[in-house]
C-alpha cells in the first residue's frame, strides 16, 4: 500500500477536523451503529469523501468516520468497514487502519458481529477476543513492504493486547456485564459457514466466527498500534440452531450493542 496515499488521506482528515486528534479509535461492526449516535461534538466524514477509502456496501455499515467524544473522552469512531467478500483487494482492507495510524491513533478497539461456537455464549452476549485464527485465505500485509509503516515480518504472538483486555474485563465486572472470552476465527464469506466447517473450527480451538476484524488487527499490529476487541454474538453457528440470516445479525447486534456501548464508554474513560 502506498505510504503517500495514506498520508494524503490523513492530511485531508486533519484539514476537516481542526481539533486535537484522539489516540483511541473504535471500529463498529454490523448492528452497532447506535454507538456512533452516542458521540458528542463530532466531526463527521463520509468514507466516500476520504481519498483512497474503500466504501462498505453492507446493510448496517454506514460508512462514516466520526471524530469527537464518548462520555467526554476523545475518540475516533469508524462506523462501518470494508469486507473481503465485497470484492475489495486485501491491501484495501487495511487502508482505514493505516490512516488512523497516520493520524496518531495508538489504541484500536475492534468490534464485530459474530456467530458463537459455544452454547453458553448465546445471541445478545459479548465476547472479548483473546486471539484469532485467520481462515480467510487473505492477508493485507502481502506485497511489497514499506518499512516506514512497519516491519516485513511483524510479530503477532500477542496480536490482542492482554493488558487492555484485562482492563476491558475489569470494566465489564464493574458494570455487572457478562463478558465471555475466546478465539475469533475469520472466514472470508459472504455465505455463512457449513455445519461441517463449524465442527472443524471448534476442533481448531475457535469460539466465535465472523467475516472481518483479522485484517484490521494484522495491519494495526504491523503499524505498532495496540489492539483490543469485542465480538457481539448475534447467533449460534451453523448446525447449532435453525437458518442463519443477516436480519438476525442486525437484530441481535442491536441487543448486544446496549451492553457494548456501556462497556466501551467505561473502557475509554479508563484508558483515555
Amino acid at each position: 500500500m502506498n505510504f503517500e496515499q495514506v498520508q494524503e488521506c490523513a492530511a485531508f482528515v486533519r484539514e476537516k477536523h481542526q481539533g486535537e486528534m484522539p489516540k483511541i479509535a473504535m471500529v463498529l461492526g454490523s448492528g452497532l451503529n447506535s454507538m456512533a449516535d452516542a458521540m458528542e461534538n463530532a466531526t463527521i466524514l463520509s468514507y466516500e469523501d476520504l481519498p483512497g477509502f474503500p466504501e462498505p456496501t453492507v446493510e448496517g455499515h454506514a460508512g462514516r468516520m466520526l471524530i469527537g467524544e464518548l462520555g467526554g473522552k476523545p475518540v475516533i469512531c469508524m462506523q462501518g468497514r470494508a469486507h473481503a467478500y465485497e470484492g475489495h483487494e486485501p491491501e484495501k482492507l487495511g487502508f482505514a487502519t493505516r490512516t488512523l495510524w497516520a493520524l496518531g491513533v495508538e489504541t484500536l478497539v475492534l468490534t464485530n458481529a459474530a456467530g458463537s461456537l459455544r452454547e453458553e455464549a448465546g445471541p445478545g452476549s459479548l465476547m472479548a477476543i483473546t486471539d484469532h485464527i485467520n481462515f480467510s485465505g487473505i492477508n493485507p500485509l502481502v506485497g511489497v513492504n514499506d518499512d516506514r509503516i512497519g516491519p516485513r515480518f511483524p510479530d503477532v504472538s500477542e496480536a490482542w493486547n492482554k493488558e487492555l483486555t484485562g482492563t476491558l474485563k475489569a470494566c465489564a465486572a464493574d458494570l455487572g456485564i457478562v463478558l465471555h472470552e475466546g478465539v475469533y476465527i475469520m472466514a472470508k464469506g459472504p455465505n455463512f459457514e457449513t455445519p461441517a466447517e463449524i465442527r472443524a473450527f471448534r476442533t481448531m480451538g475457535a469460539d466465535a466466527v465472523g467475516m472481518s476484524t483479522v485484517p484490521e488487527c494484522l495491519v494495526a499490529r504491523h503499524c505498532g498500534m495496540k489492539v483490543v476487541g469485542v465480538s457481539s454474538i448475534t447467533n449460534l453457528a451453523a448446525g447449532m440452531q435453525g437458518e442463519l440470516t443477516h436480519h438476525e445479525t442486525m437484530e441481535y447486534g442491536a441487543i448486544a450493542a446496549v451492553n457494548l456501548e456501556k462497556l466501551l464508554r467505561a473502557f475509554v474513560a479508563k484508558i483515555a
